[in-house]
């Protein structure tokens, strides 16, 4: 007999727990900065042209 009340416990305490989904939708904000990749991308291309192209650079 002791049993039954246990058993129904979670179920009573279950009843007093609610789920309530958002009033704003969730926003996730991803800042990536992409700046630092291209500098160092258009620092090799301008290395690569001027040390192919000695001419049009003199020391």
């Amino acid at each position: 007999m002791i049993r039954r009340p246990i058993l129904i416990l979670p179920l009573v305490l279950g009843a007093c727990v609610t789920v309530k989904a958002p009033d704003k939708p969730i926003e996730i904000n991803l800042n990536i900065n992409v700046k630092q990749e291209v500098v160092v991308s258009l620092k090799k291309d301008a290395e690569d042209f001027i040390a192919n192209n000695p001419d049009l650079f003199p020391k």
